[in-house]
């Protein structure tokens, strides 16, 4: 499902313009991106945690040349669904 089809649905189901669902939207990824660069959890209740993790500088080898590359560490966002969700979803 894409961004416009998403924001569709949950319009029809709130009864709420389009516009103010796109807005909500973004207003959540905005608050999760801060939360997360400040290596923060954030737990939404019935749906499951959004969580920060650091990698580790690695070295790589590019498959075709076989040369090899360094990449720097980053954090990366890791999802866990709730146990509400994971049961309504069997």
């Amino acid at each position: 499902m894409d961004n416009k089809r998403l924001v569709e649905r949950v319009a029809a189901n709130l009864g709420r313009s389009t516009d103010d669902v796109s807005k909500l939207l973004e207003a959540l990824a905005g608050v999760l991106q801060a939360r997360c660069s400040e290596m923060n959890t954030v737990a939404i209740p019935s749906f499951g945690s959004f969580e920060p993790h650091q990698r580790n500088e690695r070295v790589i080898v590019h498959p075709s040349t076989g040369k090899r590359m360094l990449v720097p560490p980053r954090v990366v966002l890791t999802f866990k669904v709730s146990r509400v969700l994971k049961n309504k979803l069997k």
